[in-house]
């Protein structure tokens, strides 16, 4: 169901659950109403009949026609009074007390009558008027008191039911609302997963349990979107492979271009000059080509290096402790270049997961750079602490050099690209990417011209079930 759907159910059933409330409110207030209005015409009507009483005693007592004349005109009043309100008193007490009362006030009224025609009335006729009249005012007052308990009931049950409603429409609604929001958040629970994935380069997708609902027309283009991602990163992989290629070819074309131009160069002067050289002049030759084919092969061995690298032996170590040693392998160069070296080692780290060799390898190269960089006064920095990410430890190391050019600071993990012109291969930082990377770590670098270097490395930390 659509939640659009979902939302006009739930509001139609809010405004039946509504309706029904008040349906049986209005159904009680009337009912209570009516049972009120009844109790303000049995008041009138008891009020008439003890006034009857009175004028009864009165005439008992001292023979007064009259007061016979006043009895016969407030029965008649009260008569009239219960026709034209007939419906209020048979709906709030029932036809059988309506006519059961009628029949008492017709009874009393007979008794008057007799007793006017007759003159003043004997004994018997004096009982007989006394207990119609005590008939009628006792059958009212008994009809008024059932009536009132009746009200006090009908107004508890009334509170009752209408409590008992609201805490039904309340339970309903909140029963309601969680079921609907629990379903909307399980749907947003999924879509939050697959982001995240997305985000992380896993182009999973969702295929059970999507919903058909807007969320579920949601999920199904996330799913589209992470498979068009997919496809277009898979494009944008195998052109920057294409990419990469080309400028590697073009490295080691360059690299290995000048040492053998030399090579060449000195075995054509070698041939010509050879008659003439002595033997101190052929071995002089023989060493220049000897050194142009080392470079050579520290080339092509940096080339292997990377290609091919030595499978990580990965282990739980101290990073405090490689930092600490790769500081003692520079020291001397430190020394010789007038800089000052300060450690920053962050105390209680957890162990680190990585090659040690490996890693010494990165921050020595790292340290040698900044060290190159730098100038008689300034300042290496070496920083451990914990990652900004979970689970990580950071390693940075600055100095205060003459830092790299914003425009060329993106190129320098690539090969063979170096900012020490011809005394520098351009691998260094090539290779301590790769191995930072085989590493699940990250290596950025933050530089300004005149200010300094800061290199951050990102190493995980160690767990209990990393296998080495």
């Amino acid at each position: 169901m659509k939640i659009v759907h979902e939302i006009h159910l739930a509001n139609v059933l809010a405004i039946v659950l509504i309706a029904l409330t008040g349906f049986f409110s209005y159904q009680n207030l009337e009912l209570v109403l009516t049972k009120l209005r009844f109790a303000e015409i049995a008041d009138d009507l008891n009020a008439s009949f003890l006034e009857m009483r009175l004028a009864e005693k009165n005439y008992f007592l001292y023979a007064d026609a009259g007061s016979l004349l006043e009895i016969r005109k407030k029965l008649g009043e009260s008569a009239q009074t219960m026709d034209s309100v007939k419906d209020d008193i048979i709906r709030a007490t029932g036809e059988k007390n309506y006519v059961q009362l009628l029949s008492s006030l017709e009874g009393y009224l007979e008794s008057i009558d007799q007793a006017r025609v007759s003159g003043y009335p004997d004994a018997e006729r004096q009982a007989n008027i006394r207990e119609a009249g005590q008939r009628l005012r006792e059958f009212s007052r008994e009809i008024t008191k059932i009536e009132r308990t009746k009200l006090n009931e009908i107004i508890s049950h009334s509170k009752n039911q209408l409590f008992t409603f609201l805490c039904f429409i309340l339970v309903s609604a909140i029963s309601i609302s969680y079921l609907f929001f629990l379903h909307i958040l399980k749907s947003l629970k999924k879509i939050e997963d697959i982001t995240h994935s997305i985000s992380e380069g896993n182009f999973n997708k969702i295929t059970s349990g999507i919903p058909n609902d807007e969320l579920g027309s949601v999920i199904r283009a996330i799913n589209s979107m992470s498979e068009e991602l997919q496809i277009r990163e898979e494009e944008i992989i195998q052109s920057k492979k294409l990419a990469s290629i080309g400028i590697l070819t073009a490295g080691v074309a360059h690299e290995l271009g000048n040492p053998l131009n030399n090579i060449s160069m000195l075995a054509q002067a070698y041939q010509e000059l050879y008659d003439n050289l002595n033997r101190e002049d052929r071995l002089d030759f023989m060493k220049k080509v000897e050194e142009e084919s080392e470079r050579i092969r520290l080339i092509v061995n940096n080339l292997l290096d990377f290609s091919k690298p030595k499978k990580a032996d990965q282990k739980q170590a101290d990073i405090n402790s490689i930092v600490q040693r790769s500081l003692k392998l520079v020291q001397n160069m430190i020394h010789i270049s007038n800089i000052e070296a300060q450690l920053d080692l962050s105390d209680n780290l957890p162990p680190v997961f990585v090659d040690e060799h490996q890693i010494l390898e990165v921050l020595i190269n790292l340290m040698t750079n900044s060290i190159q960089a730098a100038s008689p006064g300034d300042k290496l920095t070496i920083k451990t602490c914990p990652g900004d990410r979970e689970d990580y430890i950071d390693i940075v190391i600055s100095d205060t050099g003459k830092g790299i050019p914003a425009e060329i600071l993106s190129n320098i993990f690539d090969p063979f690209f170096s900012t020490k012109g011809t005394s520098g291969t351009g691998l260094g930082l090539f290779v301590s990417y790769g191995i930072i990377k085989s590493h699940s770590g990250s290596i950025r670098a933050e530089s300004e011209v005149g200010v300094g270097t800061a290199f951050t490395i990102e190493l995980p930390i160690y767990h209990e079930d990393k296998r080495s």
